[in-house]
């Protein structure tokens, strides 16, 4: 059964593009077929995977305002070795046009079904924001990494985060739930940090993942260079981290281990 999986958080500067990327790329690595799925009008999940948001024809936009099909917009194999829905500025576009359109927070949900079936994963990258593009996203998906930066201001975000989800699952999507929380530019030598990290842990248990992904130069470094970091350098500590992180999922999804635990 295919997973679609929303990256989310209504706060920028957390690594959900990162990521959305490199997560795609992991469990590419490990032969499962994923899609990568760009929402943002920024479009830097695009341009991190290699793709040129200024030159395609099609984007999500096209897709979820009807006037192409899916299946038409997807880009086949991208450095990354996963396919992607490409994303740009048009995204900004289609978001005001959504917002007359009947059935507007199913957009992405309905024209997924063409093409659901052909890979294991979906990832899907969201805007910083809570607008008409990230609710489709919640709404096409069965579950939400939530990428955090531990620190003052994570819980606040978090909680009302998760009553967003809540609201999204008791309105709109009953499938809808927390995969996981996601520790981002971790600093073990910061004592906020840890202090936060145990919060965290506290608060969601079983529902942060025991991954943690460090503040590392090369995670940086890799976007200007159109690659997930798997490809600029796949010894780095972020690179291995997102190896991690995508085996403690695929752990977790076989049933071999309880909740979001993995070793």
């Amino acid at each position: 059964m295919t997973k679609i999986i929303s990256v989310t958080n209504q706060k920028g500067g957390v690594g959900k593009t990162t990521t959305t990327v490199n997560l795609a790329a992991s469990m590419s690595a490990t032969n499962r077929r994923v899609l990568l799925i760009d929402l943002d009008p920024q479009g830097n999940a695009t341009m991190g995977s290699g793709v040129d948001k200024r030159t395609i024809e099609r984007t999500a936009a096209d897709a979820m305002l009807d006037e192409a099909t899916i299946s038409e917009c997807i880009l086949r194999e991208s450095k990354g070795g996963y396919d992607i829905l490409p994303g740009n500025e048009q995204l900004t576009i289609a978001e005001v046009q959504l917002l007359d359109a009947r059935g507007r927070e199913f957009k992405l949900r309905k024209a997924l079904q063409e093409v659901v079936d052909d890979y294991d994963y979906i990832f899907i990258d969201c805007p910083p924001s809570l607008n008409m593009l990230t609710l489709n996203g919640l709404v096409a998906a069965n579950s939400v990494i939530i990428p955090t930066q531990c620190e003052y201001y994570a819980l606040e975000g978090l909680s009302a985060l998760t009553q967003t989800i809540e609201r999204i699952r008791m309105s709109a999507n009953p499938e809808l739930k927390i995969e996981g929380l996601l520790r981002t530019m971790f600093d073990p030598r910061n004592n906020l940090a840890n202090d936060v990290s145990a919060q965290l842990t506290s608060h969601f248990g079983d529902s942060v993942y025991r991954t943690i992904i460090p503040r590392n130069v090369t995670l940086a470094e890799a976007p200007s260079h159109g690659l997930p970091v798997l490809l600029y350098d796949k010894r780095s500590r972020g690179a291995l981290a997102y190896l991690a992180l995508a085996g403690e999922m695929l752990r977790r999804a076989e049933g071999n281990l309880p909740s979001a635990l993995a070793s």
